[in-house]
This record gives C-alpha cells, structure tokens and sequence, in this order.
C-alpha cells in the first residue's frame, strides 16, 4: 500500500491510497470463491458455476463490494501511518477494480487543526461582585413563609383579587364552535403572579364563587393545542372557589417549624450563607465565561465543522426536550439556531484550545479528581456518590466527565496567569 497526503485546508485533508495488484487479485479471487458456494445460476449446481460465468452476471457487484472492504482495510492503516488525527467519516472517491491491476481510491477527511501557539497568560478581567443584599434575604424569607402557607376561604364573601387562588372549569371555543379536549375541570390558578394571560386576569378579578366569567384571547402560532394555534378564542369561566393564602408569621416560632434553628436570626443567617453560596457560583461562572470568550478572540483557530455539527445537534436536542417539557412545540426557530451555531463554534474552538494547553501544562486528570468531582457532582444533583460512580463507570460518561474536570483545571491555569480586579 503507498499513501500520499494533500492538505487542503487547516481542517481537511486527502489521502490517495493506492493498493498494489497483488493484494486486488487475492481479494477479487476470494470474492469469487465465496460467491461461488451460493450464487444461483441456471445450468450450474451451486458451487459449480465457473468464474467466467459468476463474473458475467455478478462482476459490478462483486466489484464494488472488494473496492468497499479494500477501503474499509487500508483506511484506517494510512491514517495511521499519515499520523493524522480524523474526525469525521472521509468521503471517498473509489478507482475501478480489475483483477491482476492496482486499485486506488481518494479520501478526504477532517481533521483537528495544528495549534502552533496559544495565548493564555495576562487576560485583564474585572470579577462580577455579586453582594447578598438585606432585600434578597428578606425575599428568600418571604418564599419559605409562601411555601409553607395556608389556603382558606375568606371569612366574608367578597370578589377574587390579587394573591387569591380560584379553583375553575373553563371551557375554549372558536367561532362560537367548542374546541374539544382544549378546556379543563377544577384548575387552580393564582392572580396577579403572571401565570394567567392578562386578558383572563383581568376577566377572573372581581369575581366570586358561582360567577361565570369569559374572555377573548388572540392566541400565537405556536400554541400548543393544534386547534387553537393561530385563533382569537373565547375562554369561559365557572369560579367555583375562591381562596386567599394565609402565610404564617416571621418569627422565631417559624424558624423552629422549618428545622434545627435557634431562632429566626439563625434562619436569616443559614438564607444569607445559602444566598452567599450562590452569589459567588454564579460569580465564577461569570468570570469562567468571560476567560473562555478571551481566550477564543485572542486565538483565531478553524474548527472542524464536523465538530460543530456535532455540539450544534446537541444543544438543538436539550433546546426541543425543554421545549417539550414545557408544553411547546419541539422545534428550533431559525433565529436561535443561528445563535446555537455560534455557540456551538465557540465551544469547540475553546475545547481545541484548553485541549492543547492542558498539553503544554501538563494537566493530568488521575483518580482523585474523578472522585472530587464525583462528589461535587453528587452535592449539585443530590444523588447518593456510590450510585454516581456505578453509573460513571460508563466509558462515555466517564470521558465526559474527565472532559469537565480538564477544562475546570485550564481555566484555573488560565485565571492565575490573569490579572482579575
């Protein structure tokens, strides 16, 4: 076999292959042999037809099928022997096949560009300060007292108003024609929380137990009821309660219901550690974006595009599962996409780039950073460690999560070598 290798851009290249006529003759003979034990040919008992014959009727056949196992033989050995690092599938343009001749074949693949230098050191960044104000905690505060309230009738009748939560049957229909299966019976809704449409806020508001209440709603495209998208509907109400929310007092008494604390003061601590904890993950993860977006404009670098199809389908996959899973229709808009690409592109670009200076630095990910990171992983989920390191014992997730922990530790490098006010 010789190879001889063209590079055609910094992500591309092309191997021309050829394999002498010797190694063609042996694979074309061997073809003939198999096919003789079961191919079916008029006159011949199976395993009789002669060669002549077998190549009358079956030559392009049994042709192509040596050209594609001669590939699938030698491709991988000439990309070995090239040193070359292919990402993709190559696209292959075959040469003919004759017996007792040498057969050729063209192959161009992608691969990971050369990284001859790479700028990391002396970033200028200025850290998010991200400060747990008194305002913050007193809001935590407010939506543990939310989550642990009460609902309960008025104790005199009087209309639904903001805070109230209304128990409803509510019906759709278009053109004064019902929509099926497009109403519902005993929703409960909250007023003046946005989780209703304005124009059926504004409907249910005022209204008490027994009143039938409607409202005319122009609904998107994307709604999804198939019926419905696109239309003006007309929703109508029953109100058959109506409930105010009763939240308990913020006082040391609360404090001990909700666990071990001393008093409320021990509660507004352990919120404003909690908020401080979170302050300064998203401070860091700020600061760990904006290195990853320096890093990127100060090293142009072209990227395979393979790769970028690759995370784009991935980001487009988590996009749909979430739009699914909140009721929308599981289709990326054209607009996002365009920016999923970008994404994509960056983040295959940093990769490359954290990649090669984990290299220069000699990064290792051994054992204990695994189990680090498995325990980090464990407090972020809540899983129990032992059943996270059973299920990472898959080679796959196990790469990725080496992968995360690797580029955890450049970005470490990287941020010491910066100057961070």
């Amino acid at each position: 076999m010789q190879v001889s290798f063209q590079k055609l851009s910094p992500v591309l290249v092309q191997l021309d292959v050829k394999v002498d006529a010797a190694r063609v003759s042996s694979e074309v003979q061997k073809a003939y042999a198999t096919l003789a034990r079961s191919a079916k040919v008029k006159g011949f008992r199976p395993g009789k037809a002669p060669k002549k014959i077998l190549s009358h009727y079956f030559a392009p056949r049994v042709n192509a099928d040596v050209a594609q196992r001669l590939v699938d033989e030698t491709f991988p050995a000439a990309v070995t022997e090239q040193k070359i690092q292919a990402v993709s599938q190559p696209a292959v343009e075959i040469g003919t096949i004759a017996e007792g001749q040498e057969f050729s074949y063209k192959a161009r693949v992608e691969v990971l560009p050369e990284v001859e230098s790479v700028a990391y050191e002396g970033f200028e960044l200025t850290r998010p300060s991200l400060e747990v104000t008194d305002a913050q905690v007193d809001a935590e505060l407010e939506g543990l007292r939310r989550e642990n309230s009460s609902l309960q009738a008025p104790s005199e009748a009087r209309g639904a108003r903001a805070g109230d939560v209304l128990v409803v049957d509510y019906g759709v229909s278009a053109g004064g024609v019902a929509v099926p299966d497009a109403g519902a019976t005993d929703l409960q809704a909250e007023l003046g929380r946005g989780e209703l449409l304005p124009e059926i806020e504004a409907a249910l508001t005022g209204k008490e137990p027994g009143a039938v209440a409607s409202a005319e709603v122009s609904l998107p495209a994307t709604h999804p009821h198939p019926a419905l998208r696109g239309k003006t509907v007309t929703f109508t109400f029953t109100v058959k309660e109506v409930k105010e929310r009763v939240l308990p007092g913020l006082d040391d008494e609360f404090a001990k219901d909700l666990g071990d604390y001393a008093d409320l003061a021990a509660l507004r601590a352990e919120t404003r550690a909690g908020l401080e904890k979170k302050a300064k993950d998203e401070s860091d993860n700020q600061l760990a974006e904006a290195l990853v977006r320096l890093l990127v404009e100060k090293n142009p670098l072209v990227v395979p595009p393979s790769l970028v199809e690759r995370q784009l389908r991935v980001a487009e996959a988590e996009v749909i599962q979430l739009a699914r899973q909140t009721g929308r229709p599981g289709a990326v808009p054209p607009e996002l996409r365009a920016r999923l690409q970008a994404d994509s592109e960056m983040k295959v670009r940093a990769g490359l780039l954290m990649a090669e200076i984990a290299k220069r630095e000699g990064v290792k990910v051994g054992d204990p950073e695994i189990e680090e990171g498995l325990k980090e992983l464990a407090e972020q989920t809540g899983k129990n460690v032992a059943k996270l390191r059973a299920e990472y014992r898959d080679a796959q997730k196990r790469e990725m999560l080496i992968g995360m922990i690797l580029e955890n530790k450049v970005l470490d490098i990287i941020e010491s070598k910066s100057k961070i006010t």
